[in-house]
């Protein structure tokens, strides 16, 4: 494609010498073509920009065509005009096609000498990570050798921790998780989907978490100042699966999960402001989620043998703050189909 657009630039300046606007003509549409009318026209004015003083009277046609306010008339005159008065000449030709060249050529110098400089800055980005790596290695890894090495035969944590892929908000950061403690997965408001949404990374991570690993806990952790959260409160309450699907919003399709959390945050903190009925929200979805991990069968058989404790987290970095309560199942069975929504929690704490 490039091939042919250079070939068609030097269509262009053969046809700006010689004022020929038919060839030009079709030089910009070809270009528009290959890449887009917004994209062509901020090319043009590069160039425009990029003539030498000394050169514009080669170029007759480049100067009038592009005048504001002139119609096509009046710039068809001027073309004819400059016809006449500036002769066909081959020498102009090659003079500008290696002027322009020239300026290709800086151009890509120019460029060249900046790509070089991002290339420099992402090498300094991995020079730091490589230290902290190195660090890693002589304080935790050498120093704990012989627990990597069993760690390289076996994992047997005993959290499954779902969490949101929040930069602020790493399980193993603010709650010193160490490798093998906790088997991790990381996704968009740390939503659970219930088992009839079929199957995602998050509901697979579970299976393997609870059957193969027998996790003892599984912690579902929120956090303040959710971005998941916000889209899903400024979404429409009636919108549909299907026109979320018609949105092209993977984040808008996966918030859905949780919209029964946004209903509820609305009815119970309708007289509160945006942001502290999301924060009411954040914490009805994690609530929503160790509901929905009951839909699952081999976890709700876990809970009946009491082998299996689910728990809820919810972090705020605004005041370094984790509150930590766990899913009461028996009393939550009971009050299926009651007013609070049938869940009951327990041991409720807040760590600050």
């Amino acid at each position: 494609m490039w091939i042919s657009l250079k070939r068609d630039v030097h269509l262009y300046n053969f046809a700006c010498i010689n004022g020929t606007e038919i060839q030009l003509f079709n030089f910009f549409v070809k270009l528009s073509l290959l890449i887009g009318p917004r994209a062509c026209w901020s090319w043009l004015f590069s160039e425009m920009a990029a003539i030498r003083p000394t050169l514009i009277h080669k170029n007759p046609f480049l100067v009038s065509s592009f005048s504001v306010g002139t119609n096509s008339l009046s710039m068809k005159e001027e073309i004819d005009e400059n016809h006449m008065e500036v002769p066909s000449n081959r020498y102009h030709e090659l003079e500008v096609s290696r002027n322009s060249l020239g300026l290709a050529q800086e151009r890509s110098s120019w460029m060249g000498v900046k790509n070089v400089a991002q290339v420099k800055d992402a090498d300094k980005v991995f020079d730091e990570m490589k230290m902290r790596f190195l660090s890693f290695k002589k304080h935790k890894y050498l120093e704990n050798l012989e627990h990597f090495q069993a760690l390289a035969e076996l994992q047997a944590p005993k959290f499954m921790v779902i969490s949101c892929v929040d930069s602020r908000v790493c399980p193993s950061n603010i709650l010193g998780f160490q490798p093998g403690e906790a088997f991790t997965v990381r996704n968009v408001a740390n939503i659970v989907p219930s088992w009839e949404n079929g199957p995602t990374e998050t509901n697979a991570a579970l299976e393997f978490a609870v059957n193969t690993l027998k996790v003892e806990n599984i912690l579902v952790i929120g956090h303040s100042s959710c971005a998941g959260i916000q889209s899903l409160m400024s979404m429409e309450d009636d919108a549909t699966d299907s026109s979320l699907f018609c949105y092209g919003s993977f984040v808008h399709k996966w918030m859905a999960n949780a919209k029964v959390a946004k209903l509820r945050a609305k009815a119970a903190a309708a007289h509160l402001n945006f942001d502290q009925q999301c924060k009411h929200c954040e914490k009805e979805s994690i609530n929503l989620s160790l509901k929905n991990l009951m839909t699952y069968p081999w976890i709700e058989e876990r809970l009946k043998q009491e082998s299996l404790a689910v728990h809820g987290g919810y972090y705020d970095f605004l005041s370094c703050t984790f509150e930590k309560w766990t899913l009461d199942y028996k009393n939550t069975c009971k009050a299926a189909g009651n007013d609070d929504h049938g869940f009951q929690i327990k041991n409720q704490s807040l760590w600050c």
